[in-house]
């Protein structure tokens, strides 16, 4: 896992399985995360695709963050990222799984009570966001799912305006 200051993404939790939809996330459990020391090609080349993704929202006018979180999921687990939010402002949130496997992630936002906001998404096979405009500040949880490949790295940045 990989955070640079700047940046206010932190890793909240490693959740399994894809009941976090129907129960709120603050039931669960979760293990403690594994911290990497150095990157590996895969984690650089997801990195690279999520900042592709993010740079198309750029396109509108938002800004993306510094900072970027990488984990490696596998198709049982969810990785959650808690982030601090403000009414007023736009987000999205890009992530992508290695280019060159196939793979299918999902991006998803909850309030703080675990509930899915209402946001926009985008799926493209290895590469997903999801983005909203919250109406109060506060905690969220940004979700994403390998939902079909091999367990694999990915990446998830995000973007502000």
């Amino acid at each position: 896992m990989n955070f640079r200051t700047g940046s206010i993404i932190g890793l909240l939790a490693i959740a399994l399985g894809s009941a976090l939809a129907a129960e709120p996330l603050a039931s669960e459990t979760p293990p403690t995360a594994q911290v990497t020391q150095e990157p590996d090609t895969a984690s650089v080349a997801t990195r690279s695709a999520a900042l592709d993704l993010a740079g198309a929202f750029a396109n509108d006018g938002y800004k993306v963050r510094d900072g970027y979180w990488t984990q490696i999921i596998t198709p049982e687990a969810s990785a959650i990222v808690e982030v601090n939010l403000f009414a007023g402002n736009e987000y999205w949130f890009s992530a992508s799984a290695a280019p060159q496997a196939p793979q299918k992630i999902a991006v998803t936002v909850f309030d703080r009570a675990g509930r899915i906001v209402d946001q926009q998404r985008f799926d493209e096979g290895f590469r997903g966001a999801a983005g909203f405009e919250p109406t109060s500040s506060g905690q969220f949880y940004v979700r994403v799912q390998l939902m079909e490949g091999a367990p694999t790295p990915i990446t998830l940045v995000y973007s502000y305006k």
